[in-house]
């Protein structure tokens, strides 16, 4: 199987499909990721609660810019 360029799958603006488009699935993903890292951290595993934050933080700042970052 070959290897997908990831990037270009994603659609840079607008809604897409009936998932609501790239910022809402950024708004998703931040409340869903909000809830895994409090389980990492309560299980004292630090490192990857860390990722998970700066995964929800990113998806924050999708959410306000209004917008997804074009690659």
């Amino acid at each position: 199987m070959a290897a997908r360029d990831s990037r270009r799958d994603l659609p840079t603006t607008g809604k897409t499909g009936a998932d609501g488009g790239p910022i809402e699935a950024a708004s998703f993903i931040s409340e869903t990721v909000a809830g895994l890292t409090q389980l990492a951290r309560r299980h004292k595993l630090d490192m990857l609660g860390y990722l998970l934050e700066m995964a929800r933080l990113e998806s924050d700042e999708i959410v306000r810019r209004g917008k997804p970052e074009v690659f």
